[in-house]
C-alpha cells in the first residue's frame, strides 16, 4: 500500500497530455508562432526541465537522478529497483515585432502561453535493462493574421474587405522504449513512437460594407498519425577523476498517414456549401534524424559539462509547402552546450548545498526558409534543482531566453522568455526492510 499512491498519480497525470491534444483541435492556445504557418507546425523542443536549462543537451548525458529521455540508451543509467517519473509544464512569453513589404513600421505583438508538457515513467526490467513509456508535444500550430484591401479599384467596387488566416491544433508524440547495458560500459535503447493529432488551417474574406458579395470561408482539416523509432548508444570511459561518456540517436524517417478535409462555403443571406471533401493524406513524409553528444561529469558529481549536434534534412522530406507564403523546406541543424553544478551533493549538513545550478546556450537553424532565407534561433539557459525529500526527488526550473527571425531578412522577429517546471519522482519498488 505504501506505493499506491505514486503508481495511482503517475497513472492520472498520463492522460493528462491527452486531454491537451484533444484541446489543440479546438484552440490555438497550446502554442502560438507565425512561423507555425508552414509544414507541421512549430517544432516543440525535446526534453525536461532538465534538459532545457542545460541548452537542451542529453545525447551524451547520463544521470541516474533525472529520466533523460533525449537518448533511448540513457534508461539504464539508474540505481536498482528504482522507479522514476518526470513530468512537466511550461509558460511561453513572446514579444513579436513585425515589418510588412513595403512598409518602414513596425507592428509589435505580445502573447503569453501556459500549458502542460511532457510526462515520462521508467522502471527496471531485468538486471541492467530498464523500460520506459511516455507523452510529449511533437509540434504547434497557432496563428491570427488579419489584414485590409488596399487595391483602390477593388474598392472601389467591393468596399472594404478584410482577410483572414488562422491555424490551430498541433501533433503529439507517444513512445515506448526499452534499453540495456552490456559490458558495464556500453548502453543500447530503441524507441518506439507514434505521432497523432489534429491541423486545422482556415482563410476568409469578409466583405463588410456590400451586401451584393457573400463571405467567402475555407480551409483544411487535417487529421494526422504516423509510426516513427529511435535508436541511442552510450559508452561511458572513466578518466582519472572523470567520466567521459559519447552518444549518438538515429531517427528513422517517418510516413504521416491520416485524412484531409477540404471546405470552403459561402455565406450571403444564407450558408452554402461550395467544397466538402475528405481525402487520405499521401506523400506527407518526416525526414530522419541523427544526433550526436557527449560529457563529462565529475566522479564526486560536483559539475558536468556537454554538447549535441543534431542534423535532420527537411528539404528530402515531403510536408506540406504552403504554397504563396513564401516558406520552403530546409535543412535543420542545433548545435548545443550546456553545464551544471552542485556545491557538495553528500554534505550530511547543510542542504542548500545540495541545490544544483545549470547553463547553456543553443544555436538552431530551423526547418525551414523565408524567400530563400534561412530562419534561426538563438538563445541562452538558466535552471536550478532543489532537492525534495529523500531519494532524487527534486523540482527543477529553467529559463530559455533567445530570439527567432530577424527583421528585415525575415518576416516575424520572435524575442521569447520560457519557463519550465518539470517535477522529478524517484522510489524503491520491491525493497526489503531489514527489521519487521
Amino acid at each position: 500500500m505504501k506505493h499506491l499512491g505514486p503508481i495511482a498519480a503517475a497513472i492520472i497525470l498520463l492522460f493528462l497530455p491527452l486531454a491537451r491534444a484533444e484541446a489543440q483541435s479546438t484552440g490555438a492556445d497550446s502554442g502560438f508562432s507565425p512561423y507555425s504557418i508552414f509544414g507541421l507546425g512549430d517544432l516543440s523542443k525535446s526534453g525536461s526541465a532538465y534538459n532545457a536549462s542545460m541548452g537542451g543537451i542529453g545525447i551524451g548525458d547520463r544521470n541516474v537522478r533525472y529520466i533523460n529521455y533525449l537518448n533511448p540508451a540513457a534508461v539504464t543509467a539508474r540505481e536498482m529497483k528504482s522507479f522514476m517519473m518526470d513530468f512537466g509544464v511550461r509558460q511561453d512569453n513572446v514579444y513579436y515585432a513585425a515589418r510588412p513589404a513595403g512598409s518602414d513600421n513596425t507592428l509589435h505583438s505580445v502573447n503569453n502561453i501556459f500549458n502542460m508538457d511532457h510526462i515520462v515513467l521508467s522502471f527496471p526490467m531485468w538486471k541492467s535493462s530498464a523500460f520506459k513509456f511516455g507523452i510529449t508535444p511533437y509540434s504547434n500550430t497557432g496563428y491570427r493574421f488579419k489584414s485590409n484591401e488596399t487595391r483602390d479599384e477593388l474598392l472601389a467596387e467591393m468596399g472594404d474587405i478584410e482577410y483572414y488566416q488562422l491555424g490551430q491544433g498541433g501533433v503529439s508524440k507517444a513512445f515506448v522504449g526499452a534499453g540495456v547495458t552490456l559490458f558495464k560500459r556500453l548502453s543500447l535503447g530503441v524507441d518506439g513512437e507514434y505521432l497523432f493529432g489534429n491541423i486545422t488551417r482556415y482563410t476568409a474574406a469578409s466583405f463588410n460594407t456590400s451586401s451584393a458579395y457573400r463571405s467567402i470561408n475555407s480551409g483544411w482539416n487535417y487529421s494526422l498519425h504516423g509510426l516513427g523509432a529511435k535508436f541511442g548508444m552510450q559508452y561511458e570511459q572513466p578518466i582519472g577523476k572523470v567520466v567521459a561518456t559519447a552518444g549518438a540517436t538515429y531517427s528513422l524517417g517517418c510516413k504521416v498517414n491520416g485524412e484531409v478535409n477540404r471546405f470552403a462555403y459561402g455565406t450571403l443571406a444564407s450558408t452554402d456549401t461550395i467544397v466538402n471533401k475528405t481525402t487520405p493524406i499521401d506523400g506527407y513524409v518526416i525526414p530522419a534524424e541523427i544526433g550526436a553528444g557527449f560529457t563529462l561529469r565529475a566522479k564526486d558529481e560536483s559539475w558536468l559539462f556537454g554538447f549535441d549536434y543534431t542534423d535532420q534534412d527537411w528539404s528530402k522530406g515531403v510536408i506540406d509547402e504552403a504554397p504563396g507564403t513564401g516558406f520552403t523546406a530546409s535543412r535543420m541543424q542545433a548545435f548545443r552546450g550546456g553545464f551544471e553544478f552542485t556545491p557538495n551533493r553528500y554534505d550530511m549538513r547543510y542542504w542548500y548545498k545540495h541545490i544544483t545550478y545549470r547553463a547553456g546556450a543553443y544555436h538552431e537553424k530551423s526547418y525551414y526558409m523565408f524567400n530563400g532565407s534561412k530562419v534561426a534561433a538563438t538563445g541562452v539557459t538558466f535552471g536550478i534543482s532543489f532537492p525534495v525529500f529523500r531519494y532524487f526527488n527534486s523540482v527543477n526550473l529553467g529559463i530559455d531566453i533567445g530570439q527567432r527571425g530577424s527583421l528585415p531578412n525575415n518576416p516575424v522577429r520572435e524575442r521569447y522568455f520560457k519557463f519550465n517546471v518539470s517535477f522529478a519522482l524517484h522510489d524503491i519498488w520491491f525493497l526489503k526492510p531489514m527489521y519487521e
